[in-house]
């Protein structure tokens, strides 16, 4: 029985407005996500649903988070010239 069959809206319940891409969804786009906010373009409008998904998703979040620290400042470890 889901949250559906007793009547129960999980978006009303969460206090999410819009879509949720989940965390399936958000794992396959995060990566563009994140560059994107990087870049500075407005991620959130461009991937629908990411923004609300990493607001309510702790583990997603910190994902996003760890990716853009990538970004900010990449791994000092370089492979050796060859």
């Amino acid at each position: 029985m889901t949250l559906d069959d007793r009547g129960l809206n999980p978006t009303a319940l969460l206090g999410m407005e819009g879509p949720d891409v989940g965390c399936d969804g958000c794992f396959e786009l995060l990566d563009e996500y994140v560059e994107a906010e990087v870049a500075g373009a407005h991620a959130a409008a461009a991937f629908p649903g990411m923004a609300q998904h990493l607001v309510c998703c702790p583990a997603c979040d910190e994902e996003a988070v760890s990716l853009a620290a990538l970004h900010a400042r990449p791994p000092s470890v370089r492979p050796p010239a060859g």
